[in-house]
């Protein structure tokens, strides 16, 4: 099983979603995403794992999102995630995927997690 999770260390729900496959013994790829930023192409392939649009990986509470001025259409995926690779402070987090099976949960409630480790 190869699980990648996109990790922010200081995010409880992203340690939580670690601790969780590290309980399961799962060693995951870990992308801390904010010193890796997932590049456009990536996002795009997030959405379609989690089988959502690409406005629905954003965190519209952050500041940046709030204060942004270049923010483009929301229904536009392709300029969304060019957007979100320039800030990726705004991806939803975090998200874990199963690179063998093709899906992926974002890990908020961290027990999201339990459905690709068979829990």
């Amino acid at each position: 099983m190869t699980i990648t999770i996109y990790h922010n260390p200081r995010c409880s729900k992203s340690r939580e979603s670690l601790q969780i496959l590290e309980a399961s013994g799962i060693t995951p790829d870990i992308v801390e995403y904010l010193l890796e930023p997932p590049d456009a192409q990536t996002i795009l392939r997030l959405a379609a794992l989690l089988g959502v649009p690409v406005a629905d990986l954003l965190r519209r509470g952050e500041a940046e999102f709030k204060a942004a001025t270049d923010l483009p259409q929301l229904d536009s995926d392709a300029e969304l995630a060019a957007w979100i690779e320039k800030n990726p402070k705004v991806l939803q987090r975090p998200i874990i995927v199963d690179e063998d099976q093709g899906i992926a949960v974002i890990g908020r409630p961290a027990e999201n997690v339990l459905q690709l480790v068979g829990k």
